[in-house]
Formats: structure tokens, sequence, C-alpha cells
């Protein structure tokens, strides 16, 4: 390639493949018989861009049948050890340039959260609050770095005028932000140190001034390096107009001509009192490479194509597509006058799915497809990484294994979620929920799992229902119960430490606490795999920084706190999936190339992500110091779609539907349909895959309605004993009497379930009941119940006023009476009675003798009483059973005749005047006043032709126990599931 003057920049089009079209000239223009390409050093962008290149290296030596190939050396310009990489070069490069070491990151966020402590004082955040603003004012600090900005220069007078036409808020935010950036400077000025990026800004100044002074004999090759950096913009100007350098960008567009490139706007032009313009186009793909040009000081007419095509190239007129997709805003007025041949993506298909699951599974469908044929290479690229999760797990449905190259946040690894679950522990007192989480989570009790499983399944069962008293000893008061204090005791000592921290304690200790607690209940097995690995290292390098800067976090804070810092830890797996499929995000995807990709998630605020403002700086604050707006990573976005759309074959994806609602499509989506126009985005729409993945896991054409459940059990399965409640749930739902009491099923609480009916009632019962035995005054009972249930503190502060009142009202109301007493025997008194052979058993809460001899049956209610309707239809006469057996002589000690039957409520107060605002009495009998009911000598006998008619139709007869028989009586949804409800309820006359 014959050398030529002026800066030696050139442009490798989307449609060729930029590491394969790099690889394919670099090796004739560089390579050597003896050294290959040994002697050239290139300056890749990142890692994973480094192993890119280094997989096309394979690809093309495989394609040309060369035995091997010597590499060159790669360095990457986000290197931390930038010197060191480039030394070689330059005689030790950090050395002679006398550049300080630069400070650690980690180390940064804590001192910055200390500094935020110190200046903001009580008004300070805490907790996960205060490190996220720690870590976004390290964000802003390299920010600024970068455009190299200096502190001074937020005072300066343009700034502060603009800050007088803002909001308080950002005023405050901006000195509270120059505050802290001053007082850090002064504390890297006493260690000697200095920011990463701004020690990178220093290297990259020195390596230029070195190029210039004592270039290299070597060649050296800037390759897919597009950051505007103004240092690294002035390094990548150095080489270029090196003769042995060369600078090669990524899809930078030269069909564009002149007039939409200046409709790009001033892109960070110093000349101008803004540099970035309010009407610049900071959204479209080539806005910084425009940025990185003027910054270079190299015009556009000088760059050149590269000379050679990739492996994997696509179409050439794709890229005068892509040209004419992403014109802005005034260009693209020439859509209307495209010729149907220059709208066509030729290879692009759309697809637009109903919802994400669908979404991922036509993308596996896809990738599948292509995996048929030999060598295809497909790569799906996604900023979702929900998205990439399910289409991982669809394509094991064919052994097709493909890790997400962007990894999984430490957060959601086994590892990550055994130090969260005891944080969480530690926050909440060991309260139910994360206590069984830990204990069952799948590492620990690896070394004795089933003995350790049956023990924690014992525990479980005692913790379900409400919360109980917080701390350890409820716990092992229950390990004593379920059988299992020995086990509890090996349990206790590990967890006690982590409860046992009252005051806020520095992130390092409780790091220490957390990590002998993991290891102490998983062994070996927390570190052993990838996400343990990542966790160890994570554990020692904020142990390490944090037993020198000290940051306090309160027991309730630390989940959160770990939480986030969790996030920012990306766990991959140590051994690739399959050698030909990869599941990349935007910054992994870049470079690379397949002969499929697929581009998924294309829905506004995924791709491209939300733009967030700078919480600390205001828009206006940036523009004036000349720094690129929140908008300008849409444009970056937009140029990574760009450069997938090069591909040979190109699938464009989307669901309509996402987790929260109806999801928007991308612009850049919308920009594609809108260039195609309504024919040809038809025709580009791939219907079949859709409709084969939803046909994937087909359902039969018809499915027969699932019918009522009738169940039949033998005679003797039928002839149970029935207490009163059970007997009307026998008649309003007879299917509920037949899982409950012929098949025994249960349903389990849940774990810090809220207290119910069943949890007020049996307290409030049992209060009463001693309060009548005479053991003593009602509220000093209340207490002393609430605290041997072992309720929670706020379940008994929120619940005890309401029941002491209610209980009151029930004590003032039986002293108001004296020609009516409770019977000593008539206290929970459980009586029974035989109808048919069939024992009718039940419990009357309370009993009473009236003046006249008679008797008065009580039922206490934490609820409401069951209405008129429901007792006259015979769906609630708990009651009337309990009076059949008084009147038969059921209760042992009592006799007489049953003539009141009352429902005394602990409910609010139907009068405004009460004395107590809560209880009231209600009767089932039409009595006074009442218009409804039934006729007190009518009452009895209603109840007892009732209970004849269910022993008659279903305990003695051959009657099926139908599922929701009465669908207007009341009753409870526990066996809903079990009858399958949803799949018959509503359908009329078809049940």
């Amino acid at each position: 390639m014959s050398e030529r003057p002026g800066p030696h920049v050139y442009s490798i089009a989307a449609h060729r493949g930029f590491a394969d079209a790099l690889v394919a000239g670099l090796v004739p223009r560089y390579g050597d018989d003896s050294f290959g390409l040994a002697r050239l050093t290139l300056l890749v962008p990142s890692t994973r861009a480094a192993r890119t290149i280094t997989e096309a290296f394979v690809r093309y030596a495989g394609e040309a049948g060369t035995s091997g190939l010597l590499l060159p050396r790669m360095v990457q310009v986000g290197d931390l050890d930038l010197d060191e990489a480039l030394g070689p070069l330059f005689d030790s490069l950090g050395a002679g340039a006398a550049v300080p070491p630069a400070a650690d990151p980690l180390r940064r966020t804590l001192k910055l959260a200390q500094l935020i402590g110190e200046v903001e004082g009580d008004k300070a955040p805490t907790g996960a609050a205060l490190m996220r603003l720690a870590t976004e004012t390290g964000r802003v600090i390299d920010r600024l770095l970068i455009e190299d900005i200096e502190p001074q220069d937020l005072l300066g007078e343009r700034v502060l005028g603009i800050l007088a036409a803002n909001s308080d808020h950002w005023r405050d935010n901006l000195a509270l932000f120059a505050k802290v950036q001053l007082l850090w400077r002064d504390h890297l000025d006493q260690r000697g140190e200095i920011d990463t990026s701004a020690r990178r800004n220093l290297l990259f100044r020195a390596a230029a001034r070195r190029l210039r002074e004592a270039p290299p004999e070597h060649p050296i090759v800037a390759a897919g390096v597009t950051s505007a950096a103004p240092a690294l913009a002035e390094m990548l100007r150095t080489i270029a107009h090196m003769p042995q350098g060369a600078v090669i960008l990524p899809d930078f567009d030269l069909s564009m001509d002149a007039e939409v490139w200046d409709e790009l706007g001033h892109a960070g032009d110093p000349s101008l009192e803004e540099p970035f313009g309010r009407d610049d186009a900071i959204t479209h793909p080539q806005y910084h490479l425009k940025l990185l040009l003027g910054r270079m000081g190299i015009a556009r007419e000088e760059i050149r194509a590269w000379h050679r095509a990739g492996l994997g190239k696509g179409p050439p007129e794709r890229s005068h597509a892509i040209s004419s997709l992403f014109l802005p805003p005034l260009a693209s007025r020439r859509w209307a006058a495209l010729p149907a041949k220059q709208r066509r993506l030729a290879g692009v298909r759309l697809i637009e799915a109903g919802n994400p699951e669908e979404e991922a599974q036509a993308i596996a469908l896809l990738v599948r497809e292509a995996l048929a044929t030999p060598e295809r290479r497909v790569a799906v690229v996604t900023p979702d990484r929900g998205l990439a999760a399910r289409v991982s797990q669809h394509l094991r449905r064919w052994n097709v294994r493909a890790d997400d190259s962007a990894g999984v946040p430490l957060s959601q690894t086994a590892a990550g979620r055994v130090l969260l679950l005891l944080a969480q522990v530690g926050a909440e007192r060991a309260a139910p929920v994360p206590l069984m989480a830990l204990l069952g989570h799948p590492l620990v009790g690896h070394e004795e799992r089933a003995d350790w499983l049956r023990a924690v399944r014992r525990l479980e069962l005692r913790l379900r229902g409400p919360r109980r008293a917080s701390g350890l000893e409820e716990p092992r008061r229950l390990a004593e119960k379920a059988g299992v204090a020995d086990w509890w005791q090996t349990v206790e000592p590990v967890l006690a430490p982590l409860l046992e921290v009252a005051a806020p304690l520095g992130l390092a200790e409780w790091l220490d606490l957390l990590a002998d607690a993991g290891e102490a209940l998983c062994g070996e097995a927390l570190w052993a795999r990838e996400d343990g690995r990542a966790l160890s290292a994570f554990i020692e390098q904020w142990r390490l920084h944090a037993r020198e800067v000290s940051v306090d976090f309160a027991p309730d804070e630390l989940p959160r706190v770990l939480r986030d810092l969790f996030d920012q830890v990306a766990v991959r797996p140590q051994f690739g999936g399959h050698p030909r499929v990869a599941i990349y995000g935007l910054l992994e995807a870049r470079m690379t190339r397949a002969d499929l990709v697929i581009c998924g998630g294309l829905n506004e605020g995924t791709w491209p992500p939300a733009p967030a403002s700078d919480p600390l700086l205001a828009p206006a604050v940036l523009r004036a110091l000349g720094v690129p707006g929140a908008d300008f990573r849409i444009g970056l976005a937009a140029h990574d779609l760009a450069g997938a759309l090069g591909a040979p074959e190109v699938v464009l994806t989307r669901a309509r539907r996402d987790v929260s609602g109806p999801a928007i499509p991308s612009r850049f989506l919308l920009r594609v349909r809108a260039l195609l126009g309504a024919d040809l985005s038809a025709a580009a729409s791939d219907e079949q895959t859709l409709k084969l993945a939803r046909e994937l896991d087909p359902a039969p054409m018809e499915i027969a309605p699932y019918p009522v459940p009738a169940p039949m059990p033998s005679a003797d399965q039928r002839r149970q004993d029935i207490s009163v409640t059970q007997l009307d749930r026998l008649r309003s739902d007879p299917f509920e009497f037949y899982a409950s009491k012929i098949m025994g099923l249960r349903d389990l609480e849940p774990l810090d379930a809220e207290p119910d009916a069943a949890w007020q009632g049996t307290l409030a019962h049992a209060i009463l009941e001693h309060w009548h035995n005479g053991e003593g005054a009602i509220e000093a009972l209340a207490e002393q119940h609430l605290a041997e249930m072992h309720a929670h503190p706020v379940m008994r502060a929120l619940w005890k006023p309401r029941l002491v009142r209610a209980l009151q009202w029930i004590v003032a109301q039986i002293g108001a009476d004296p020609q009516r007493q409770p019977l000593p025997n008539g206290i929970e008194a459980k009586g029974e009675m035989h109808v048919e052979g069939i024992r009718i058993h039940g419990k009357a809460d309370r009993i009473d003798r009236l003046s006249d001899g008679s008797l008065a049956v009580v039922d206490y209610k934490t609820g409401g009483p069951p209405t008129g309707p429901t007792v006259e239809n015979g769906y609630a006469l708990q009651l009337g059973t309990l009076g059949l057996i008084a009147r038969d002589g059921g209760f042992t000690g009592i006799a007489g005749e049953p003539t009141a039957f009352e429902y005394w409520s602990l409910g609010k107060a139907k009068v405004k005047d009460h004395a107590t605002g809560f209880g009231y009495i209600t009767t089932p009998l039409k009595v006074g006043s009442k218009r409804s009911g039934i006729l007190p000598e009518d009452f009895l006998p209603e109840a007892e032709r009732y209970l004849h008619d269910a022993l008659g139709r279903w305990i003695l007869g051959e009657e099926p126990f139908t599922a929701g028989l009465n669908p207007d009586a009341p009753g409870y949804n526990t066996y809903d599931h079990l009858m399958r409800l949803g799949e018959w309820q509503g359908r009329g006359d078809e049940r």
C-alpha cells in the first residue's frame, strides 16, 4: 500500500466488519516473513476489543492456511498501567514523564463519601444514598477531567451566570460538588496521587510528545479508538501523522455529503462560546466521530477508506442505506425522493413479538436455525440483560450453551446472595423470610445437605404465620419445639455476631463479619466457583481500603449498600459456551462481527437507553463547560446499531409489551420502518419465525372445558363427625368440606403473614376465657397473651389499643346487665350431640343465663357477623346448631331452653356516642324493629331442618360434593386452586 502525504486516517465501512477487515489489511501491510506482526503495536479501546481482534487473526490464519502467526502487541488505551504497556516503546515512558500513581477507584469512593459527610454534616445522606452520591461524584470528576476541565472552571463567570437562572437545588449541588472536589484534590496532593482520568491524560500527552520527539522504528496503529477525550485525540493525531502510524476508525460514514456533515452541528468547536450547540445532532451515530476529528485537527476529506474487507462482510449497498437511515432531521427529507432500490435493506429482517418471552423464543429459534449451517457464527446483541438471560435459557432446549458476555451482577449469583441474605438477617433481626431464605440457600449446609434441609423445614413450619418477636430467642424456642435444638445450636453462634451490632459499623468490619458467617455456613463452597472468586476479590479489595478510609453503616443500611456495590461487579463464566454463538451487551459487541447478528430489545428506554441527566451539574452548566450532554450516549447507541447493521444478515427484534406494560418502539427501529416504507417494511417482517416460536410448545387446538369438581367418596368415607363450623361449610361449598374434612388437606400459613381474622380471634377468645375465669384484669391479660404469642412489637403496637378497647366494651356490656349472667360452665364450652348416628360437636364462646331462666348463646366475632340472608339460607347456622346441642343437654352442667342468639362483634361501633368506639351486638333473629332474620320460634326448627338436610344429602346420602354449589354463600378461598375455580367459574349453565 503506497504512502501518501498527510495524516494516515482510515475508515472501515459498517458492511466490511471491523475486526476481520482490520486484520485483512494489517497482515499484508505490516507482516514480516521472520517476525510476523510482532513489530507492530496496536492501540485498541478495551480488553474485549483485543480479544475480538485476536479471534479475527485466528480466523484469518485459518482461512489463509498458515501454520502460525505472530500477533502484534496490543495495548488498551484505558489500561491503568498504560505507562508500563507503552514503556518499551519509549524507554520507560512513566519514569521519564514522572507521572504520579493513580488513586484507587474504590478508595476514592470511600473517601468521597467521607468528604460529603464532612461538608454536609447533619444534612448528609446515609447508607446507600451516601455511597451512590459518592460514586456519582467520582463519575463527574472523571467526566470533567477527561474534558480537561479544572475545578476553577466551575467558578467561572459563564457558569455562575447560568446558575443564576437555574433552580436552587442546582446551585446547591454545584456548591457541594465544588467543595468536595477541592477537598479531594487536597487529599490527593497529600498522598502524591492523581485521579485515574488525569493520569491517563498525562500519559497520552507524554506518549504524544515522545512520539513526536523520537518516533519509534516500528509501526503503531490505533484501531477502533473513538473516544474524543482531548488528550487521547492529541495522541491519535500524532500517530496519524507518523510515517508508520495509522488511525483506523470503525463505521465512519464516507458517503455523507458536506451539507449533512455540517448539519451535525458544532461538535465541540472550541472557538465558539458554546461548543455544543442546542441544535447539534448529538444523537447522530457520526456525531462523536466528528467531535474526535475536530479535536484531532483532521478534516473529514483527509480520511480514506480502508483497503481490505473482512471475511464476514455484508453487501456494500448496506452502508449507503445505513447512512440514509440516520440522516439528521433536515436531511431526512431526502427519504421522500429515495427510489425503492436505495431504500431496500437487503438481508435485514424485522420481528415484532407480543412480549419479551415470545421475543426470546424467536431469537433462540433464529440462533438454532443458523447453527445448522456449518461454521456459521451468530451474535445476539442486546442491552436488555433480562432478554439475554431468556434467550440463553431457551437455547438450552437444544443443548446449546450461550453465556452472556456482559456477565451477571454479583448480587444475582449464589455466592453474592449468601452475603446479601446474611446482611438482611442482621438488619431485620432474624426475621423469618430472610432467615429461612438464608438457611435454605443451595450453598448452605452443603456437607450434610439432606439432614440440614430436614432441620430447616421443621423450623420453617413453626415459623409460619404472623411475624414473631425479633432476635434469635424465638427461633431457638421454636427449634426446641420442632425437635431440632441441636442443629440450631450450630446455627445461632454463626448469626449472633450480626445481630449483636446495634450502632453503625465500618464497612471493613461488616465485611469481616459477613465473610466469617458465610464461610461458617457454606464452607469452601462459598468461594469455589467463579461467583465465589469474584466475591472473594470484592471483599478483599473493599476491605483493604475500608480499613484505611472508614465509612460507617447502620445494620439496616447495609443490605442496600451491598446490593448497590454488588451490582457494579459482573461475574462471567470461567469457560465459554458454544463456539459459534455469542450474546453481547452493547459495549461487548463493538468491533465484533458474525454471519448473523440479532439485535434484540429495540424499545425506547432500552436501546437507546433513557438519557439520565447529571444529578450534580445542570445541563446548561455542562454545555457551558464544553461537556457533551446526556443525549450523547444515544448517539453512541446509534453507532452501535449502525455497526451491527453492517453484518451480512441482520434481524431487528422488539416486544410490544414489557414487564411494566405497552412498550414504545425504539426511535432507531421507527427510522428503519420509515425508510423502508409500508411495502418494504411488511416484506421485511419475519412472521414465519414468530409463528414457529408460538407453535414450539403448542397446546391442543381445542381444550375441553374443565368440569366442575364433584367428588363422590364412598359411604364409609362420608360418615364423618362434623363440627358446627364445618356444617356451615358443607352447605355453602361441599367441595371445601370434602377437601378439608375427608381429604384432610390444610393450607400452610406464609412466613411473615399478616395477622388474619383467625389469629385475632384466637387471641381475643383466649383473653376473654381467662377473664371470665377470673384470672386477671382484661388489660393485663391482653398484655400477657400478646407477649405469650411472641408477636412482633410493631404488630402488638398496632393491634393492642383496638383490641383492649373492644374487650373493655365487652366487660362494660356484661356488667351493665346484672339480670344476665354468663354461666361458669358456659365459657368456651364444648358440647356434642348425635343425629342419625353422626356426632355433631362444637364449642360455644359463651352461654348466659337470662332472667327468665332460658339460655343465650353468644359468639364472639373479631370481624363482621353473618348477614341476615346468609343465615336464612342456611349458610351460617353455627348459633342454631349450638342451640340444638344446648337444648338436648349436650353441654356439661348446662340445662335450659336457648331463646337468644347473639353475635358480639369487636369491630367498630355503629353508634357515634359509643363509650369505647368498638363493639356491637347483632342477632340472626327477627326481633324488635328488625325487618330481616328468622322468627325466634322458627330458629331452632330451621337449624334442625338444615342439619338433617345436610346429613341426608352428603353424609348419609350419595350427593356429590360439588364445588361452588352456592356461589353467593360466604366462604374462604383456601381450596380455589385445588378445585381449579378459574377454569370453570362463570360458565353459567355449563357447570
